[in-house]
């Protein structure tokens, strides 16, 4: 007895979705379809971000994957090779943890699933290059990780120290900055995150902050990512004050950009976890609240730390510092709204001129001294102030530089602290090194073997890989690398002198083997080198970058590292990894929530597309909602789109009657053209301009409602079959391909074409019909009509008030003026109002 599915694909007349997709998937495989040529001109490198293999790809991923591929296609079509790998980012935790809680080897579960997903994906039809396919996992990856990593080495910019860091008890691992979220949750598993103190593995990223920032003004990525990524680098201009102890002399160098409020420190606060506090020497009177109160403070997360909401509070040291311009004594207090992540972990506190500070001297009964005071005016009374002066202002009770204003008595201060060699000008970055040690199995291990006598040994090169091992392993992390464990593996010779030695056991994070994965794509089977530098720069930098916004302070900061550094290494010519990057909306799932696998909300695509087919199933996404906007998954849509799809085919089948062979060069002639022909021509060459600027712009939804638009003025019935008709029939057809790529070819190969459609060039509009779709629009300001602008109709409402700002007589009338809104009637009017500040003479 037939199943449900097969019944219902039985009974669908005409469009056998089923037959049509297995079809072409086999001819692409066989014919190579989609495999780049290194050789080839006129390149385009599309890619999406890695794949974590913790299971089968869910709908969310379809929803990425498939925006990448329409990408590719219709560059296909505009002549370009097409470079559109895949690979799977298979070490790290999602994957450990999968393999933990099923009880198997990560190894193990890892390949399974990447067998699994990759048949998924060619059932999906995405037209990936799968002979350029890497896996993180294997040896033969891997290896180039440990080579990236010696080479830092090697320049100082892999180090080791002992610090306090971010520790998620759940994962038992430690985490870099950028893994923490803002509420101080672990990005992985999102339970809160704590501190301790560990001997750990740094990439020195601070070195490449400032060229970091200075990239993010010639690529062309969303100016929301650009904004996260300065807001996390976080370059501030600013002083360093040199303070010391009262006792031992003790250096403290205090980064401030306010040097101007120096004269008004009455107290030194210090994060719970800076280096700093293990130089002094606390009292014995204060040791034990000083202790109690470090670790109260260690338990909360940073967002608790940092809140505006939370009161201040901190503990007296028992100990000064003295301030080098005042030469007065300065109370030193351990407080935990001040984060050891920036600066030196270490503050001066100014109470009457920073809010925090002004409430915590209040607090603590800690003096008030007023330094700053608007310019001309009398300085405040401390005892009257209800809350901080944070304005710049004119010096007081300053000595020497009394009567100084504004960045004039910041830079004056500045210039004096240099000169007397206790401070001067310095740039501050918020961004800090990455801390890439992990305490778990499943990573690349890092290639260090600690000597008793030589102390931190490289493996030698030739050595590399560094394999992970495998068999009896206790793979459950406990707050330390199960590595240390395996006695065979960790025991070594120091290659140096030859005695004794162990190997480290940590691994590091995941986010290193996608640092520089898109190079790998470019040369994946080459065993001599990390990649032929040629290829790369023919390939590279990426043209389109696909993924979520998620990765916009983590992965997408450290690929651009990875990036400069293996340009200074001279591997390749260009120091930025991707020009255009995109960030695809999210699928949701009924409650609202990003669906993923780790939520255990992820919903496989596979039931869908056996029911209703791969193309429909990605026209269904891609018409639902702009392609960088967050959609609620119901698969409604999808009616409306089989629909489309059975009349779409059937009319096909009515047009290949035709015996007449298109001439896809033909340009038609309007005044050749009947009146009925004349209009159905005209509507296709707006569809084709509409639908290529919409794709442009990632707008598939547009693009589809174009497509279903313009076929809805056709024939409902047997369309005609003639040369006219078939060519109309052959343009909808290559528009509708990057979409619907399986529907596109069926239908070419049935109107007589014998190559593939994605080798035939993307249609170009006609200007001669367009012209057609132009209207006219009057502009009005402040309610009087004084001028009209010619535009498209099909131009957007942000362009439309841009041409009519613009138009010249309304420019005169608006010129000086504050504009308070514009609005657009759409096809009728621009109305402009501005603030009326007197009467207008006309």
């Amino acid at each position: 007895m037939a199943s449900e599915n097969q019944m219902k694909t039985e009974t669908k007349s005409g469009y056998d979705f089923a037959r049509i997709e297995a079809k072409w998937q086999k001819k692409w495989e066989d014919a190579g379809q989609f495999h780049a040529s290194d050789s080839a001109k006129n390149r385009f490198y599309m890619l999406v971000m890695f794949s974590y293999p913790s299971g089968d790809i869910h709908i969310g991923h379809f929803r990425n994957y498939i925006i990448g591929d329409a990408v590719a296609h219709y560059n296909r079509m505009l002549g370009r090779e097409v470079l559109h790998p895949f690979g799977w980012d298979a070490f790290g935790l999602p994957a450990e943890q999968a393999a933990i809680k099923r009880g198997l080897p990560p190894h193990e579960w890892t390949l399974h699933n990447i067998e699994v997903s990759r048949n998924t994906l060619k059932k999906v039809g995405i037209s990936y290059d799968w002979n350029r396919e890497v896996t993180s996992c294997l040896p033969e990856y891997y290896k180039w990780n440990q080579w990236i990593f010696l080479k830092l080495f090697e320049r100082g910019l892999a180090y080791r120290r002992k610090s306090i860091v971010n520790f998620c008890e759940t994962c038992n691992t430690v985490l870099a900055n950028e893994q923490v979220q803002a509420d101080g949750s672990c990005w992985r598993c999102k339970q809160p995150v704590g501190k301790k103190k560990l001997l750990q593995w740094y990439f020195k990223i601070t070195d490449y902050a400032d060229r970091l920032l200075a990239g993010l003004e010639v690529i062309d990525w969303p100016d929301r990512v650009k904004a996260m990524q300065r807001n996390w680098i976080g370059k501030s201009v600013g002083c360093d004050i040199i303070f010391k102890t009262e006792k031992g002399g003790i250096e403290i160098p205090i980064f401030t950009t306010r040097p101007d409020t120096t004269f008004g420190v009455t107290l030194m606060a210090v994060a719970p976890e800076a280096e700093l506090l293990e130089k002094l020497e606390i009292p014995a009177d204060r040791k034990s609240a000083v202790d109690e109160y470090i670790a109260k403070s260690l338990k909360k997360t940073e967002l608790e730390r940092q809140a505006d909401t939370e009161e201040k509070d901190g503990v007296f040291t028992g100990l000064y510092a003295i301030n080098p311009l005042s030469g007065e004594k300065v109370e030193i207090w351990v407080a935990d709204y001040v984060l050891a992540s920036y600066g030196t972990g270490v503050v001066m506190g100014v109470p009457a001129h920073d809010q925090r500070d002004f409430l915590f001297a209040r607090k603590y009964n800690i003096p008030i001294k007023v330094v700053i005071k608007p310019e001309g005016e009398r300085p405040f009374d401390p005892a009257e102030m209800i809350e901080a002066y944070v304005d710049k202002g004119e010096m007081c009770n300053s000595g020497r530089f009394d009567g100084l204003v504004g960045d004039a008595a910041i830079a004056g201060v500045a210039e004096y602290a240099e000169k007397q060699g206790v401070g001067g000008h310095r740039i501050n970055f918020r961004l800090r090194d990455w801390l890439i040690s992990r305490q778990r199995y499943w990573g690349t291990p890092i290639p260090i073997i600690h000597c008793p006598h030589c102390g931190e040994v490289p493996v030698p090169y030739e050595q590399l890989p560094v394999e992970l091992p495998t068999g009896e392993i206790d793979y459950i992390p406990r707050g330390r690398s199960p590595l240390e464990d395996v006695a065979e593996w960790v025991n070594v010779d120091c290659p140096r002198c030859g005695a004794a030695a162990r190997r480290d056991s940590d691994t590091m994070d995941t986010f290193v083997d996608s640092s520089w994965y898109l190079f790998r794509y470019c040369d994946p089977n080459n065993d001599a080198r990390i990649f032929d530098s040629d290829k790369v720069n023919c390939w590279c930098p990426i043209n389109l970058y696909v993924g979520g916004i998620d990765h916009a302070t983590g992965h997408l900061i450290y690929f651009r590292f990875f990036t400069k550094f293996l340009h200074d290494l001279g591997l390749i010519d260009f120091d930025e990894p991707a020009t255009t990057l995109f960030n695809h909306g999210m699928v949701l799932d009924d409650e609202g929530q990003k669906m993923s696998k780790s939520l255990g909300n992820a919903v496989s695509p596979m039931e869908l597309l056996k029911e209703h087919g791969v193309d429909a199933s990605r026209l269904a996404m891609f018409f639902t909602a702009p392609a960088d906007k967050d959609i609620p998954w119901s698969g409604k849509t999808l009616t409306g789109i089989e629909r489309f799809l059975q009349r779409f085919y059937r009319s096909i089948e009515q047009v290949a009657h035709c015996p007449e062979v298109v001439d896809h060069g033909k340009s038609y002639r309007l005044d050749e053209l009947d009146d009925n022909n004349r209009d159905i021509y005209i509507r296709l060459n707006q569809t084709i301009k509409r639908f290529t600027e919409d794709f442009h712009r990632m707008q598939f939804n547009t693009c589809i409602a174009a497509i279903m638009e313009l076929f809805g003025k056709l024939p409902a019935v047997d369309p005609p079959a003639n040369a006219f008709y078939k060519y109309i029939f052959t343009k909808i057809i290559q528009l509708l391909a990057p979409l619907a790529p399986h529907l596109a070819e069926e239908a070419w190969e049935m109107l007589g074409n014998d190559t593939s459609i994605f080798k035939s060039h993307w249609p170009q509009h006609d200007p001669e019909a367009v012209k057609f779709d132009m209207i006219t629009v009057a502009v009005q300001v402040n309610g009087k009509v004084r001028g009209q602008i010619e535009i498209e109709r099909s131009l957007d409402e942000d362009s439309v008030k841009k041409a009519a700002l613009a138009q010249a007589n309304v420019a005169r009338h608006v010129e000086g003026k504050e504009i308070k809104k514009v609005i657009y009637v759409k096809e009728k009017l621009v109305s402009i109002v501005f603030q009326v500040v007197r009467r207008e003479i006309e």
